[in-house]
């Protein structure tokens, strides 16, 4: 069972990118699979550089370790020859499935032309447009398989995932947004993304089976947020100032999403949230990041009140950018 899922307990933005890249190195993956569309940013630090991918998942940085795009994966051209660029990657480290799904133009200019930015604060990335398109099934047109300039990478992503599996190969699946955010399990309906966003759901975008994981990575962090707008409730609702003063600090804390560089919503901890998630996904390893966020003095005891609300110990911390560390 060599098959890591990272996951998101709370609206996204948890730093399932760092966490992805982490464990891939740690577990020595020879595959990271990203599902999911652009709509989602995931970052990552690597040899003092700063990586934002929407679409590769962030262990690619990594030489020894090849990507994979399963057929649950939604992608932009543009965006994608932008990374691979980016990272100097070659066509033979890269696996692309042929039902993966293209967001085209017309996507796009689709979610632009609708309610989704002012009614639900959408990125407009085009993802739940092609998912849309996906289901509507008028033609296959739209999939990976009939866009030549991808045939390099042009695969059957099932029988390589496959083949690592049969040979003890680690594979880590690099989930996308939050639980919170779930089309079928969140709250918050219609206020959500385009997708389910459990660790299940993740597993069978890839086509790898129950029987392939061990180990299930729910990341969290101090402060959840969500995207600025009319992007759904939000409990406890702060500001970053709020923070920042409770830190004592002069630093400049807010955060802006990878995708549309918007302000974040931020809002103290919610243990009911996070408790769902514990619920439908089952995760053996748990790390909170932006501890840095809380003071020193304040940290563990902030720690040991989520493990004891959650009735799970936190195995991870993160308290920078680029920081884990294992409790």
């Amino acid at each position: 069972m060599p098959v890591t899922i990272i996951f998101g307990g709370q609206y996204g933005s948890e730093g399932k990118g760092k966490v992805a890249h982490y464990f891939a190195k740690k577990q020595k993956a020879k595959y990271c699979v990203r599902v999911g569309g652009t709509n989602s940013g995931h970052t990552v630090y690597y040899n003092h550089q700063k990586f934002i991918f929407r679409i590769l998942p962030t262990g690619i940085v990594e030489k020894d370790v090849n990507g994979i795009l399963p057929a649950g994966s939604y992608i932009d051209l543009s965006i994608l020859r932008q990374e691979i660029e980016s990272v100097g990657l070659a066509p033979e480290r890269l696996f692309i499935d042929e039902n993966a799904v293209i967001i085209n133009e017309n996507m796009k200019l689709a979610e632009k032309n609708s309610y989704l930015r002012d009614n639900i604060g959408s990125t407009l990335s085009g993802t739940g447009e092609a998912v849309v398109q996906r289901v509507l099934r008028k033609e296959d047109g739209i999939l990976a398989r009939n866009c030549p300039i991808l045939k390099p990478y042009i695969c059957d992503t099932k029988t390589v995932l496959r083949y690592a599996c049969e040979n003890n190969e680690r594979i880590i699946i690099e989930g996308t947004q939050g639980f919170g955010l779930s089309l079928l399990h969140a709250k918050d309906y219609p206020f959500v993304t385009s997708r389910d966003t459990s660790a299940a759901a993740f597993l069978a975008e890839t086509g790898l089976s129950p029987f392939d994981v061990d180990n299930i990575v729910m990341v969290i962090r101090t402060f959840p947020i969500r995207v600025s707008g009319h992007s759904g409730p939000l409990k406890d609702e702060i500001d970053w100032s709020t923070i920042r003063d409770e830190l004592k600090t002069t630093k400049d804390l807010t955060e802006y999403t990878s995708c549309t560089k918007r302000i974040r919503r931020v809002a103290r901890f919610d243990v009911e949230l996070v408790k769902r998630s514990v619920i439908a996904n089952t995760p053996n390893i748990i790390v909170m990041n932006h501890l840095d966020y809380i003071n020193i003095s304040q940290q563990k005891e902030f720690i040991e009140s989520v493990e004891n609300s959650i009735g799970q110990s936190i195995n991870f911390i993160g308290k920078g950018p680029a920081s884990i560390e294992e409790r």
